[in-house]
């Protein structure tokens, strides 16, 4: 039995303060967080053992003097508890022996409670959030406790199984069982082998298949304190997969289709692809864009359709839904060409717009971005293209920071770069950079399958545009397929134009004649090579005349830079 010395130095040890008195009221003993208050209030140790436990405890004495005389003190079962102005306090009887001895007065800082109150909140809260947790899953829980007894389970497993909880907590998962409930208990398993495991459940009332996995939490002895049962319903996920099958077979369906119009669309523009070589320009290019590859270069001669061709490209790529931005190198004027690729800042020249413009690089961003006749970029001009195609960026006409490109660039030409190359008039670097993936769209004089191909949609076209039922016939095909076609298939498309519109025959093979019959005959009856001539002629005569643009845009009836853009377009210095 520990002697008082240690009786003491336990009571010392608690973390409140301990004021014993004896039936009469006076103090016998004070614990050392006690003796601290007492200090604390400039009293001695010594001078309160012996006292009246009423002159440092006004509040506390007179309900514990009171309690002494009650029958629930003197039975040791009392208990006070209250608080002061400045502590909680508890009394509480001492007996010794079977008999009142005294009473003890415990206190505590209101600080401490506040601590535990809180703690006790966050602790409710925590609760709350898992109950909510708990209760809200899609999946139906379970949780059974060490020997297999359930503790809880979920709205969500009351769902899937078509029971209540009431009627299973409690109950031990072995009882279930042998109720035919189930036929094997995950609960049980894992209890044995203390490790995760997973079965396929059928649920009895409601036929559902579900997957059963079972998770243990262990104690710090190792021993399994909680198995918590997580059950997934298979039908509906079998549902779920079979609906995700549905929706990506009518995907690639869509995809298929889309792809169909996309070739449809080639078609009617001059891509025809019954060839073995254009159908392996076009496999390629399919490849190309679905790697979503960047700096792609077209070559092949005018009419070839190297614009379709790079939209195309756009059309197949991961890119699709952004811009796709074209500009015609050749009609772009030498004064304008860098402000319209790389835009300008506030105030970088004269006449430029107060807030500044965004290039087309910019503007293509995230999309594509088509360079088409680049072989007819001014030499000079070359190198501030090259440093932006090697360093993915571009600094803006008057800009100081640099802006990154993020979009695909396709450049295309009729050109014969090599032979450029060789006569100093394209640089050698920017080839090279360009032509590391680089497509030929054949000629189609090269590609007779296609001139066929091409004819046939062509002359459905036109017939349905002027509403006839003009045909060709074998000796028509003999004709077409004997040209040279210069002009590719912008070529054929404008022969079958003005073979259907001029011939008064059902058969227009006289007219395709007369339309193949020469080049000055065939612009006669073109209206846009004629206007464009026409246009070509003032244009120049006008630049003799005239000192400047902007009396060229006066005295023709046009803007200003719609001069500069044509006068490109016609090469005229």
């Amino acid at each position: 039995m520990p002697d008082v010395s240690q009786l003491h130095s336990i009571l010392d040890s608690v973390s409140y303060a301990i004021v014993a008195m004896d039936l009469d009221g006076k103090v016998v003993h004070l614990n050392e967080r006690a003796r601290a208050f007492l200090e604390a209030q400039g009293r001695r140790f010594s001078d309160c053992v012996g006292r009246d436990v009423a002159e440092f405890l006004p509040i506390a004495a007179p309900l514990a003097k009171a309690a002494l005389s009650t029958a629930a003190f003197r039975n040791g079962t009392g208990r006070i508890v209250d608080r002061g102005v400045k502590l909680f306090f508890e009394i509480t009887p001492h007996m010794r022996d079977g008999e009142l001895a005294g009473a003890i007065v415990s206190l505590q800082r209101p600080e401490r409670f506040e601590e535990l109150a809180t703690k006790l909140d966050s602790h409710q809260k925590l609760l709350q959030t898992f109950q909510a947790v708990f209760q809200a899953s899609n999946d139906g829980i379970w949780v059974c406790d060490g020997s297999g007894t359930i503790m809880s389970i979920n709205k969500a497993s009351e769902r899937l199984n078509g029971i209540r909880a009431e009627d299973f907590l409690g109950k031990n998962m072995s009882e279930v069982v042998a109720g035919g409930f189930v036929d094997q208990s995950v609960t049980l398993m894992v209890l044995k082998s203390k490790a995760q495991a997973s079965i396929i459940q059928s649920a009895t009332s409601t036929g559902k298949q579900l997957l059963v996995t079972g998770t243990p939490t262990f104690d710090g002895k190792g021993n399994v304190s909680l198995v918590v049962v997580n059950e997934r319903d298979l039908t509906e996920l079998n549902m779920l997969r079979r609906d995700l099958d549905q929706v990506q077979r009518e995907q690639a369906k869509v995809k298929d289709e889309l792809a169909g119009v996309t070739m449809l669309e080639l078609n009617s523009q001059g891509l025809a692809m019954e060839s073995p070589g254009m159908r392996r320009v076009v496999a390629k290019a399919m490849k190309l864009s679905h790697f979503n590859t960047s700096k792609i270069l077209i070559l092949g001669e005018s009419g070839t359709g190297k614009s379709m061709m790079a939209k195309f490209i756009h059309q197949n790529s991961a890119r699709r839904d952004r811009p796709f931005i074209s500009v015609n190198c050749a009609a772009l004027p030498e004064s304008l060409f860098e402000a319209e690729l790389f835009g300008y800042e506030r105030g970088a020249f004269t006449g430029a717009l107060k807030d500044g413009k965004a290039g087309l690089l910019e503007v293509a961003q995230d999309g594509t971005f088509f360079l088409d006749e680049v072989g007819e970029t001014p030499l000079h001009l070359q190198a501030k293209l090259l440093k932006c195609l090697d360093d993915n960026e571009f600094t803006p006409v008057g800009g100081t920071r640099p802006k990154k490109i993020r979009c695909s660039i396709i450049a295309a030409t009729n050109r014969n770069l090599e032979e450029q190359v060789k006569a100093k008039a394209f640089r050698k670097d920017l080839y090279y950079r360009l032509n590391a993936l680089a497509l030929e769209i054949p000629p189609l004089r090269s590609r007779p399958e296609d001139v066929l191909e091409l004819t046939e949609k062509f002359l459905t076209m036109y017939n349905a545009q002027y509403q006839t039922e003009k045909r060709i016939s074998p000796k028509g095909m003999e004709l077409l397929l004997g040209h040279s076609y210069p002009g590719n298939a912008r070529e054929l498309r404008n022969l079958i134009k003005q073979a259907v519109v001029m011939s008064d025959e059902g058969v227009i093979d006289e007219a395709l004649g007369i339309a193949m019959s020469g080049e000055a005959q065939s612009e006669d009856l073109n209206l846009t090579i004629a206007v464009e001539k026409v246009e070509r002629e003032l244009l120049a005569r006008a630049r003799k005349i005239y000192g400047s643009t902007r009396e060229i845009a006066r005295h023709l009836g046009i803007s200003q830079p719609s001069v500069v853009r044509k006068m490109g377009k016609h090469k005229i210095r």
